[in-house]
């Protein structure tokens, strides 16, 4: 082996290392919010805030439409790649200490492909609803979103996707139903015959287009305003 690429093997492995030590240290992505935050009474009106707890769904949704967010004074905390156990740990920093009238969480679909590791339908179901409770003991109103279609992760394949997913909504359905939450029903009006989303409303089968988005708005509107009457 040559001094070149022994030099690149050991570059490699130094950059890979300080990303690993970095989510070791601060796996749930503590920091990714924290000067965020801090800002949030100067820039968020502190009557009726609405939290959107999340994936890169819910990041990419800030991105898509920013004025959604802005003029609803909706906040947008997704992180992407992230599963239920990382937004549990910053819950509290990231959903209770902004003092939102409400919270909406998106979660569960990074959870099936494993990102994380090997989660079972009901350690999602557990994580959710350990959400929900932590929401409701501060005085925040809950809503439960379902899991938007994925026939296929691009990124994990060979992982049976659709399952799942169906399971877990009906877990999360019926929960809802039962504590009288409101149910944000993304899946029922996004699905195909795939039990996918749609190419005009998604650009990789995960992970909604502009189009996607704007199907998704009018139904958490809907959703938050029930939730608030209740």
């Amino acid at each position: 082996m040559s001094k070149f690429v022994q030099l690149s093997v050991c570059i490699v492995f130094m950059v890979w290392g300080s990303i690993f030590k970095s989510t070791a240290q601060d796996w749930p992505n503590l920091k990714r919010y924290a000067e965020a935050n801090a800002q949030v009474d100067s820039i968020y009106a502190k009557e009726n805030r609405v939290v959107f707890m999340g994936n890169s769904i819910t990041e990419g949704w800030v991105n898509s439409d920013p004025d959604f967010f802005t003029k609803n004074n909706f906040i947008g905390r997704g992180i992407s790649g992230q599963t239920t156990p990382q937004m549990l740990l910053r819950f509290r920093q990231d959903v209770i200490d902004l003092n939102p009238v409400a919270v909406v969480i998106l979660a569960g679909t990074n959870d099936i492909a494993g990102n994380t590791g090997p989660m079972t339908t009901a350690q999602i179901f557990d994580n959710m609803v350990s959400m929900v409770e932590l929401a409701e003991a501060n005085g925040i109103v809950p809503i439960v979103s379902s899991i938007l279609p994925a026939s296929k992760y691009p990124w994990k394949p060979e992982v049976d996707s659709v399952g799942p997913i169906l399971e877990l909504n009906m877990m999360l359905k019926y929960y809802s139903k039962g504590k009288g939450l409101v149910y944000l029903d993304y899946f029922s009006e996004m699905v195909n015959e795939a039990n996918g989303l749609p190419e005009a409303l998604s650009y990789d089968g995960v992970h909604p287009t502009d189009e996607g988005y704007k199907v998704m708005e009018p139904l958490a509107l809907a959703a938050i305003k029930e939730a608030l009457k209740r």
